[in-house]
């Protein structure tokens, strides 16, 4: 059905609908939250309270209206207007994200209630459409007031921080242990084939077969590691695509150079971009891991050249 086709009693029906559904996201916010963001856990379950409130007066004027049954009609029932929610991944956003769509949210609901009311010819379900448009107004400010006494109070910033160490353990550590992986341990078997063949087509499919293998050898053995309930390092699952994944990049990056068909230059750009990739270690390391830049440089390089002369040495035999 389409937006503008809707009567008194299937605007109020679909605002119903649409209430409880953002409650029940709000609520969801305050559940995934709750642990580690106190704060904005709070804010969420004040702004689901809200919902529930504007819920109930919606059920009272259309029961007084047109009786006790209420039909199911929900936003992608709806043609012009209104957009489904895809709830499953909002709950998955970090603390900003989150505040960030519960303000949209509210502005959609706004848009909603301003829409319906125009389309509304009964005068008490005019009325309280109107007056909820307003309220939604009212909350988009008192939800940027309770962010503004929350920052005040220090606890924003403490968020940021729990927020910044999560991200560390989630994403950060076994992307780092993927790109120190592929970077380094590839660089034997490649530059072994580099000069034991001295043909680039047979040193790209090893370093390929390098790289691909270590990515599926590092993904699982990171996803097995730990399940994350005890050390609170994450999902399995997510920790090990992205440490597969950043694996196979670290090689591959020194493994491309190698579709050159002039040895000398594909050897020259391959060594290139290895010192680019030791660079970017060090800098994740000392960004986020609060390592010395040259002591982090220092430590890499040794390492990467330790493993180079390795792979010079048996190619070279």
């Amino acid at each position: 059905m389409r937006f503008c086709d809707l009567n008194e009693s299937q605007l109020l029906a679909l605002a119903i609908t649409n209430e409880e559904e953002d409650g029940r996201i709000y609520r969801d916010f305050a559940h995934e939250l709750r642990k580690n963001f106190p704060a904005t856990a709070q804010l969420f379950e004040r702004m689901a309270d809200e919902e529930s409130g504007h819920r109930h007066r919606l059920i009272e004027l259309y029961q007084k209206k047109f009786g006790e049954h209420i039909p199911l009609v929900r936003r992608q029932d709806v043609k012009g207007f209104m957009v489904p929610r895809s709830t499953w991944a909002l709950r998955t956003l970090r603390p900003e994200k989150a505040r960030e769509q519960a303000a949209l949210m509210e502005v959609d609901a706004r848009r909603f209630y301003e829409a319906a009311a125009v389309l509304a010819q009964d005068a008490a379900v005019r009325q309280l459409l109107g007056d909820l448009a307003q309220e939604e107004q009212k909350h988009e400010n008192v939800a940027e007031q309770i962010n503004k006494e929350q920052a005040a109070a220090g606890e924003v910033g403490i968020e940021q921080h729990v927020a910044r160490k999560i991200f560390v353990l989630h994403i950060v550590q076994p992307a780092l242990a993927g790109l120190m992986d592929g970077s380094v341990s590839t660089l034997a078997p490649l530059f072994a084939a580099a000069f034991a063949t001295g043909s680039t087509a047979e040193t790209f499919k090893v370093g390929l077969a390098a790289s691909v293998g270590a990515g599926i050898s590092m993904g699982f053995a990171e996803a097995l590691s730990d399940d994350g309930k005890l050390s609170g390092r994450g999902t399995p699952w997510l920790r090990g695509v992205v440490c597969g994944l950043m694996t196979a990049l670290g090689g591959l990056g020194h493994t491309l150079p190698f579709l050159i068909p002039h040895f000398r230059l594909a050897m020259a750009i391959a060594m290139g971009v290895v010192c680019v990739e030791l660079s970017i270690i060090s800098l994740i390391r000392w960004k986020y891991m609060d390592t010395p830049f040259l002591s982090a440089a220092f430590q890499v390089v040794v390492g990467g050249l330790l493993v180079f002369l390795a792979g010079w040495f048996i190619g070279a035999s």
